[in-house]
């Protein structure tokens, strides 16, 4: 029976790695697509590979998921699943929505939650949730905001005397680099996440015996997370790309080279940060160098509200789920 539960656990895992994918493509492609650099299916099998590579990338960030958040052996099959189930179910709200929600929130908000309900609150490492989670969360789209509105202003003052035309073409090329780098940076942060989960199932079953992430995880999830950015969250895609600022491709450069570098840094010190904020942010602080009335700062509110909510919306529903569970199982 556990052998069943923890096949369960890994397909849901999965599910939820494909989810991300596509929930999240956005963050990787969504502004190459509509400075129209790249078109929408080159875009997309562009981002998947490099957030396949990018899943490479180091196992920090699915050692904070693994064992930096709540006490792994407190933890059960049920509780996992659970955690799983009530991040799919606000991952799939947002993108119906086309809300531009973290799915890294998510997940620790659903592990939270179901953890909460099986073992007490006693269970939560408050000193990693409070540094890996919440500080990041406020700093990390603070950053985005600030560094994008810097890095855009010193291209504005290296390129004030270029023709339109001219940036426009010079940018289109680096736009590449740049809508790469954001690919890749993406895989290294959250293809990570589901790596820890699994991680985590294994060790619970009995599998493994520390929370270190097998080379078969990492590789199932890149792929799987590949997969997932092929099909494409078009309704977030559109919101990233066009709805909160119009963007050319100088604007597009700045705001992912701004993004990758807040990610790849998040990365190396495993901070499960939610890429969806800081390539949001970074977006607002290179539409605030045009003008502030570029940026549509009532849908802007609104995402900012999906983010406060996710984390404390999540534990609701997972924990929900837990007690459903237990109730019936």
């Amino acid at each position: 029976m556990e052998l069943v539960l923890l096949i369960i656990v890994i397909i849901i895992a999965l599910i939820f790695e494909y989810i991300n994918g596509f929930h999240d493509a956005a963050n990787a492609i969504a502004t190459v697509v509509s400075t129209k650099v790249l078109t929408p299916r080159n875009a997309l099998l562009y981002g998947a590979v490099l957030n396949f590579f990018g899943a490479f990338f180091g196992t920090h960030v699915a050692k904070t998921i693994g064992q930096g958040l709540v006490n792994a052996e407190s933890v059960t099959q049920s509780v996992i699943l659970c955690a799983l189930l009530g991040a799919i179910i606000w991952n799939l709200i947002t993108w119906y929505f086309g809300i531009p929600s973290s799915s890294s929130h998510a997940l620790i908000g659903g592990l939270l939650g179901a953890s909460i309900v099986h073992s007490g609150v006693n269970t939560v490492k408050i000193s990693g949730v409070l540094e890996k989670v919440i500080i990041p969360m406020i700093t990390s789209p603070i950053l985005g905001l600030v560094i994008g509105f810097m890095f855009m202003l010193l291209l504005v003052w290296l390129f004030h005397k270029s023709l339109p035309d001219k940036v426009n073409k010079y940018f289109k090329k680096l736009q590449l680099v740049s809508a790469g780098i954001m690919a890749f940076s993406h895989g290294s942060n959250d293809a990570q996440k589901t790596m820890g989960i699994i991680t985590l199932a294994l060790f619970t079953s009995g599998f493994l015996k520390d929370v270190n992430v097998p080379i078969w995880v990492i590789f199932i999830c890149a792929l799987v997370m590949t997969v997932g950015t092929m099909g494409g969250g078009w309704k977030i895609i559109r919101t990233m790309g066009s709805k909160v600022i119009k963007l050319k491709p100088i604007h597009g450069f700045a705001a992912e080279t701004s993004a990758a570098a807040v990610i790849l840094t998040a990365s190396h010190f495993g901070i499960p940060l939610s890429t969806t904020h800081v390539i949001s942010t970074s977006i607002m602080g290179v539409g605030c160098t045009m003008r502030l009335s570029a940026v549509k700062w009532g849908l802007v509110g609104n995402i900012m509200v999906a983010w406060i909510f996710t984390i404390p919306i999540c534990i609701v529903i997972s924990g929900g789920i837990y007690f459903l569970f237990q109730k019936i199982w």
